[in-house]
């Protein structure tokens, strides 16, 4: 058989044969075993995590200190449109910076 016939006869049979349809596959996810550290305003912190895991925060830069965390609440609002109001903002803004200064 020459080369473009092996081609012709490929094609008749992928076409023949039909999409490949695969089943979705299902994943159980472990339970969450971090928290956010305990202190004021963390009730309010919760909020975080709609986006982002227990454990998130402290895997960021130490030392940076409230211009740091000022600036990321910001750009979650403002970036990422976070739904978190002003006030809201503040209280985070000051647990993060006293719990991950």
């Amino acid at each position: 058989m020459n080369p473009p016939s092996r081609v012709l006869l490929a094609a008749l049979l992928a076409a023949s044969v039909g999409p490949a349809v695969a089943a979705p596959l299902a994943y159980k996810l472990p339970e969450e075993t971090a928290a956010l550290k305990p202190g004021p305003g963390d009730e309010t912190a919760v909020i975080c995590l709609a986006c982002h895991s227990a454990d998130y925060t402290s895997t960021q830069p130490p030392g940076k200190g409230r211009p740091f965390w000022e600036a990321e609440v910001q750009k979650m609002i403002k970036v990422f449109q976070a739904p978190i109001s002003s006030g809201d903002a503040a209280v985070i803004v000051d647990y993060l910076a006293a719990a991950y200064p």
